[in-house]
C-alpha cells in the first residue's frame, strides 16, 4: 500500500515537471515572446469577430426597416428622414440626392445616369470597405499563427537538446519530456489560427450578403433618381397598387345566362 502511494506520488511529481509553465521557463525569452504574441493574436481576433458581428447585425436590422416602409414614402428625402442617422442605407440615399443636386451645377456635359451611378458606387464601396475592416488581420492570424507556434517549438526543442547533450544522459526519459513540452507552442499556434480562419470565412460570407443587398438598394435609388420618381422597386409598386374590387353581379341577373333567377330558354 505504502509502495503504491509512493509510486503515485513520484509519478505526479514527474508529471508536474512538464507543462506550459515549465515550457515557458525552459524556452526562455523566445518562448515567452511567442506565447505573448499568440495570446495577443487570439484576443484581437475575438474582439474583431464580436465587433464585426455587432456591426453586421446593425446593418441587417436597418435593411429590415428599409423593406418595411422606405419605398412607401412620397419622396427619397421623406424616406431618408425615416431612417436612422447612422444608417448605411441613409448614407446611400443622401449621397444620391447630393449627386443629383451637384449634377445641375456641372459645367461640362455629363450624363446624369453616369454621374449618379458613379456617386452611388463610391458610397457603396465606402460602406463595404468599412465592413471589411479587420478581416485582413484575421486572415493574417490564420496564416501565420501556426508558423509562429512552430518557431517556438523549434527553439524549445533546440534548447532541450542542448541541455540534454550537456548533461551527458541521452536516455529516452530525458529526451521525450522536453521535446514533448516544446510541442505545446505548435498546439497553441493551431488553437489561435483555427478560430481566426473560421471567423474570417463566416464574416466574409455575411459581408457578401450585405453587399448584395446594398447593391440592389443602390440600383433602386438610381432608377428612382434617373426617372424622377417614376421607377420604384417592383415590390414597392405592387404594394402601392390598389387591389381590384371583386366583381359583383348586377341586381336581377345571375351567372350562366340567367335573369331574375329564371334560366333563359330558347
Amino acid at each position: 500500500m505504502i509502495t503504491t502511494i509512493l509510486a503515485a506520488g513520484g509519478t505526479a511529481a514527474a508529471e508536474s515537471q512538464f507543462g506550459l509553465q515549465q515550457a515557458l521557463k525552459e524556452g526562455g525569452i523566445i518562448s515567452q515572446s511567442v506565447f505573448t504574441i499568440l495570446v495577443l493574436m487570439s484576443v484581437v481576433s475575438f474582439y474583431i469577430l464580436f465587433s464585426k458581428l455587432f456591426e453586421q447585425q446593425k446593418i441587417l436590422n436597418q435593411a429590415k426597416r428599409v423593406r418595411q416602409g422606405f419605398w412607401s414614402s412620397n419622396s427619397l428625402r421623406e424616406g431618408s428622414a425615416k431612417l436612422d442617422k447612422n444608417s448605411a442605407y441613409k448614407q446611400l440615399v443622401d449621397d444620391g440626392l447630393a449627386a443629383q443636386d451637384q449634377h445641375k451645377q456641372l459645367t461640362d456635359p455629363v450624363e446624369a445616369h453616369d454621374w449618379l451611378h458613379g456617386s452611388l458606387a463610391r458610397s457603396e464601396a465606402a460602406i463595404n470597405s468599412k465592413l471589411g475592416g479587420g478581416l485582413a488581420f484575421l486572415a493574417t492570424v490564420g496564416a501565420t499563427a501556426p508558423f509562429i507556434g512552430l518557431f517556438g517549438t523549434v527553439v524549445g526543442i533546440y534548447r532541450a537538446l542542448i541541455k540534454i547533450g550537456a548533461s551527458g544522459d541521452p536516455s529516452i526519459d530525458k529526451v521525450a519530456g522536453p521535446v514533448g513540452e516544446a510541442l505545446i507552442m505548435t498546439a497553441l499556434g493551431l488553437v489561435v489560427a483555427v478560430p481566426a480562419v473560421l471567423a474570417y470565412n463566416w464574416l466574409q460570407r455575411r459581408n457578401k450578403s450585405i453587399s448584395e443587398d446594398l447593391s440592389a438598394f443602390s440600383n433602386d435609388v438610381l432608377g428612382y433618381l434617373a426617372s424622377n420618381g417614376a421607377v420604384k422597386p417592383v415590390s414597392a409598386a405592387a404594394a402601392a397598387r390598389p387591389t381590384p374590387a371583386a366583381t359583383r353581379p348586377t341586381p336581377g341577373t345571375t351567372t350562366a345566362g340567367t335573369t331574375g333567377g329564371v334560366e333563359k330558354r330558347a
